[in-house]
């Protein structure tokens, strides 16, 4: 359940060009959610309601950055009770940590519509590599607020004993699998 980061998506540093666009992540239009085994009857769906962050899209170089800052605080399953015990020290320990962070290290543009993005997610003051796979791509002209916008959907699997999250293991899963669902608007 970590991760979400972000929870999201394309890019590795790139040089100033013509074709560099940075972007700002609309965090009411991103969605990182996720998915655990409960006890093996069940999966457990939950999703974080509050993610932050830039992305940085260089085409012409094959390159660019994402920086996701996803609040472990919004953690949301629909059920009060268990949202509280998913941010105690059980789990998330938002008191001490409570924000769940992705910097990616490399991109990799596959074709106009998808990537592969290598970076850092750091969950519980540990940082792991991850692969997002981002399946969409799709840029174009904002109908409603007429600035250039980008959406993306992404994949990722992660293991969260890897980031010291144990408790409840084996009933509760250890790998959890993440989506991403992240809009972002060019900056002007």
């Amino acid at each position: 359940m970590r991760c979400f980061i972000l929870s999201l998506f394309l890019l590795g540093m790139a040089t100033t060009s013509s074709a560099v666009e940075y972007y700002d992540i609309d965090g009411p239009h991103t969605f990182p959610h996720f998915a655990v085994s409960h006890l093996g009857f069940s999966t457990l769906y939950g999703r974080f309601e509050q993610t932050r962050g830039k992305i940085l899209i260089d085409r012409e170089h094959n390159s660019g950055f994402v920086d996701v800052t996803i609040s472990a605080v919004s953690v949301s399953t629909g059920h009060k009770k268990r949202d509280e015990h998913l941010r105690s020290p059980d789990f998330f320990n938002v008191m001490e940590y409570p924000d769940i962070t992705f910097k990616s290290t490399s991109i990799d543009y596959i074709g106009e519509d998808k990537a592969k993005i290598i970076g850092d997610l750091s969950i519980l003051g540990v940082s792991k590599s991850v692969t997002l796979n981002v399946n969409r791509i799709i840029c174009g002209k904002n109908p409603v607020n007429k600035k250039q916008t980008c959406g993306f959907e992404a994949t990722s699997e992660i293991t969260r004993s890897d980031y010291g999250m144990t408790y409840g293991l084996p009933g509760i899963g250890d790998k959890v699998k993440l989506w991403f669902q992240v809009e972002a608007q060019k900056e002007e």
